[in-house]
């Protein structure tokens, strides 16, 4: 039997319960406590993750944006060094009237792929002749009376747009 009587065991086995559970109430209450803390510091990393993916996707735009300006200012730079090879060419193409027909054939073929390779690179002549004065992409170095409506009557020198930015503006002789 038991040393305690029937009542007191009863009494020491509810404490023992009831100790049980306070102590499991205690764990309950920390194991929440730390659930929450990890809960708060994960919505933190989260957080800190989308904002460092927000700043990777920025910096890719951004490099993107600065490699393509800096293969078109690239481009732009060699089709401009190459605009007075041009000039020779047709200068050539004028004074060849009473060449041989092969050596005139000839030029005209190496020209006309050689500004073929330039209009692939987004080079394009500028309209002129007969056109209305624009000072945006022409150049007046000459006047003569006219009609009052400044229109272009000859070209000195042409000009190119390249990708549709003004490259070379044309040196023309303005009427108006």
């Amino acid at each position: 039997m038991s040393q305690f009587p029937p009542n007191t065991e009863r009494e020491h086995e509810v404490a023992d319960a009831e100790a049980d559970v306070a102590e499991a109430e205690a764990a309950v209450e920390a194991d929440l406590s730390q659930l929450t803390q990890l809960e708060g510091e994960r919505a933190e990393l989260v957080d800190t993750l989308r904002r460092v993916q927000a700043d990777f996707e920025n910096y890719r735009k951004r490099m993107l944006r600065e490699q393509t300006a800096l293969t078109e200012r690239a481009s732009e730079s060699i089709v401009e060094q190459l605009l007075p090879v041009l000039d020779n060419f047709e200068l050539a193409l004028l004074s060849l009237d009473e060449a041989d027909e092969k050596v005139r054939k000839g030029v005209e073929l190496a020209y006309a792929d050689f500004l073929a390779v330039l209009e692939r690179a987004g080079l394009q002549r500028i309209p002129t002749n007969g056109e209305p004065f624009d000072p945006e992409v022409h150049e007046a170095v000459a006047h003569e009376a006219g009609d009052g409506h400044p229109t272009v009557v000859e070209t000195m020198r042409e000009g190119y747009l390249l990708k549709g930015r003004v490259l070379r503006p044309a040196m023309v002789k303005v009427a108006g």
